[in-house]
């Protein structure tokens, strides 16, 4: 499955779909979750909301 599919699976709000861009991106989510070197769970789970919706609203 290409990535096309996938976000077009997830904006139809497939769960595998969801878990597979998140997990595909999750470096880059704990990267961006670490303030000063300690990481922030609510950060992270903020900015995992943050890209669920972008691919809600994202147009393909």
């Amino acid at each position: 499955m290409n990535f096309k599919e996938l976000l077009l699976l997830a904006k139809d709000n497939e769960d595998f779909a969801r878990k597979n861009l998140i997990e595909m991106y999750k470096p880059l989510l704990l990267k961006e979750s670490t303030v000063d070197g300690v990481f922030d769970e609510d950060l992270y789970q903020e900015l995992c909301m943050v890209f669920m919706h972008c691919i809600e609203v994202i147009r393909i």
